[in-house]
């Protein structure tokens, strides 16, 4: 079971853009790799695969994959997706995250 979650904003909006990809067995992957201005950063992808070392949860009607390695550093991490004046984005909320860059897309824990 995965311990990350993603709200209903952020499910509908994968839920569209699989719609537009026109594959309805896509799921959405959630990664973490080195790089990123702090140290660590978040990945987001739609994908058909499922890998041996995936943890695969349904939430809100969509499929979310994490690999085992990331999901120690995403452990207890809720997916939102906000839309205000600035634009609209995914943003992580990562209680295991020690700081994070200005843009949000990287992180260091």
């Amino acid at each position: 079971m995965s311990n990350v979650s993603l709200t209903i904003s952020a499910a509908e909006r994968v839920q569209s853009l699989i719609a537009i990809e026109g594959k309805p067995n896509l799921m959405l992957r959630l990664a973490v790799s080195g790089g990123g201005c702090s140290g660590f950063q978040y990945g987001i992808t739609l994908d058909d695969k499922v890998n041996d070392d995936d943890v695969v949860s349904e939430q809100h009607g969509v499929k979310l994959v994490v690999d085992e390695t990331s999901m120690s550093f995403l452990d207890g991490t809720e997916l939102d997706f906000v839309e205000d004046m600035m634009g609209a984005s995914f943003q992580f909320r990562n209680p295991n995250a020690t700081s994070t860059c200005g843009c949000g897309s990287s992180f260091s824990a």
